[in-house]
């Protein structure tokens, strides 16, 4: 459940905070949660996959504790970030 590289590029440019990021917090939850929902739509059709079951359910941990620590940082940032994600209800 790979992302392509187009779409990671097209991530990227939407979530950096600068010319050169590419691996803060914000892109990172960004990747995250589209990898999240890929896999989310592949054990839909495939209910018995257990080891994609489980890395499904790390990837949600890694993506809560990067929330968490974004929380901490700055509000206003978490705030439009989940608002931009449309996750967290």
């Amino acid at each position: 459940m790979a992302l392509k590289q187009q779409r990671k590029q097209e991530i990227i440019g939407e979530y950096q905070t600068h010319d050169t990021d590419t691996g803060s917090a914000d892109v990172q939850v960004a990747m995250l949660t589209e990898k999240i929902s890929k896999l989310s739509a592949h054990l839909k059709n495939n209910k018995q996959d257990y080891s994609s079951q489980r890395g499904l359910l790390k990837m949600i941990g890694k993506r809560k504790r990067l929330l968490t620590y974004i929380q901490k940082q700055s509000q206003e940032r978490y705030k439009g970030l989940i608002t931009r994600l449309g996750i967290r209800g």
